[in-house]
């Protein structure tokens, strides 16, 4: 498999650390206020990075964390007269409930940042013990130019780095370009004991923790969106690789952005949509479907016509897999595996292969449906339909498509209708079977007479 890599800026083979194990670490939430759509891409893209290795027999361990204490947090409590444990708590049951809509699967482990403070306050300790951090006020920040490699992920010179940092007011740094690890504590806010005096960590030092607790110093892949290069990612990156003398992740992954009718979304230019918004209205499966749709670097656009499409879209995978239980119930035995099912799996799989392209492989699925289609009009045998079901259910899984399908079951008085229709057909009785058929009708019960035998349908 080949991997954008940030941090080379070009696809590199995937080269695991250990051979059949893939070790991924993705930048989670803070946990404030619901999920918005910007969250939910990289939550289905490398929800599919793990789908897909798990798939292709690698053993995956794959942890996303909660961000659990933060200003955002603080001030979220503090208008609501409510702790910051409160609000934590609230937002990640919200969090799981829209993770879960989207098909999410758990991660290996979600690990909060309050729960490892012990951790955080030991790579503090490493690096200030080797000169790379330094106690100021209340407050620690590690000093980013003693790190000779600072601005390899984003690419940028030190001097425009440094351009574009700023020292708050409540700051006392020796240079612009240094860096909060422990924050000192302020009257109000949650805080822990340390060798520092009390504080709370800073964002940045809470995924090197986490990472490092769950994965080990040097992980296979580090994965989130593109505003998290720099600076979060960047200073990862130098805390880490300071603190433990070895490379902190061998692969980068940043999803791009999502623009609201070809605007940057933003709240001050009212097109900000949380996925419960958005799931209100089309339901959970079409914005898993958009933030798939594209190859995970292209930026997407949000609008009513594109989610209208994705909702099109998934109605041909779900016709699709309901033909072929219905063919499947009236098929005799018999049959064998078309030959396009391996030519559409080695070609779902190069797509995947070539950087996650998961456009290019759900243009392999639908060409799948297509011949499954023809396959299932042709009266093809049991053995022939089992085989596309199950490749159709392999390459929808990886993708984590399809998965709100119902088996709907009818009372044993429509089976007898049904049924005594068939039978009215059989004997030329044609009037009794429109009889019948009109009945269904008026109780919301369509059917449709094909070659496989009668199919029905609910208004």
């Amino acid at each position: 498999m080949k991997i954008f890599n940030t941090l080379t800026r070009q696809k590199d083979e995937f080269v695991p650390i250990t051979e059949g194990e893939v070790k991924i670490y993705a930048c989670g939430p803070t946990v404030y206020n619901y999920i918005h759509i910007g969250n939910a891409r990289p939550l289905c893209v490398f929800d599919v990075l793990r789908r897909y290795f798990t798939w292709r027999g690698y053993k995956v361990t794959f942890v996303q964390n909660f961000t659990d204490i933060d200003d955002k947090l603080i001030k979220k409590a503090n208008e609501e007269g409510i702790t910051v444990p409160q609000v934590a708590e609230r937002y990640i049951k919200e969090f799981w409930v829209d993770a879960h809509g989207m098909n999410i699967q758990e991660a290996t482990v979600h690990p909060r940042a309050t729960e490892n403070i012990e951790q955080i306050q030991g790579i503090i300790a490493a690096l200030m013990e080797k000169g790379f951090a330094y106690k100021s006020g209340g407050d620690v920040y590690f000093r980013a130019k003693k790190f000779d490699e600072y601005g390899k992920l984003s690419h940028q010179p030190l001097e425009d780095l440094e351009a574009g940092a700023r020292i708050d007011v409540a700051e006392i740094k020796e240079d612009p370009m240094d860096f909060c690890l422990w924050k000192g504590a302020k009257p109000g806010e949650p805080f822990w004991s340390s060798p520092w005096g009390d504080g709370r960590p800073g964002w940045h030092i809470e995924c090197s923790a986490m990472a490092g607790r769950y994965l080990g110093k040097t992980i296979d892949i580090h994965c989130g969106g593109l505003d998290l290069i720099f600076p979060h990612h960047e200073n990862e990156i130098a805390q880490s690789e300071c603190a433990n003398g070895c490379e902190f992740a061998h692969y980068w992954m940043h999803n791009g952005f999502i623009n609201v009718d070809n605007h940057k979304m933003s709240k001050s230019l009212n097109n900000f949509f949380t996925v419960r918004d958005v799931a209100e209205k089309y339901g959970y499966e079409p914005i898993r479907y958009l933030m798939i749709s594209s190859q995970y670097r292209s930026p997407i656009n949000y609008s009513v016509d594109i989610i209208e499409q994705g909702k099109n879209a998934l109605e041909r995978l779900y016709t699709c897999r309901d033909n072929l239980d219905f063919a499947l119930k009236n098929a005799v035995d018999g049959g064998e595996a078309p030959a396009y099912l391996a030519e559409h799996r080695q070609k779902f799989i190069d797509a995947m292969e070539d950087d996650l392209n998961t456009a290019d492989a759900i243009g392999v699925l639908f060409q799948l449906v297509r011949d499954i289609n023809t396959t299932v009009a042709e009266g093809a045998g049991k053995d022939t339909l089992t085989a596309c079901a199950a490749l159709f259910d392999e390459l929808t899984g990886v993708l984590g498509l399809v998965y709100n399908r119902k088996t709907e079951g009818l009372d044993s008085e429509i089976e007898a209708l049904i049924e005594e229709r068939t039978a009215a057909r059989k004997n030329k009785d044609f009037k009794r079977a429109d009889e019948i058929r009109d009945q269904l009708k008026a109780q919301g019960i369509l059917l449709e007479d094909t070659p496989q035998g009668v199919k029905w349908t609910r208004a």
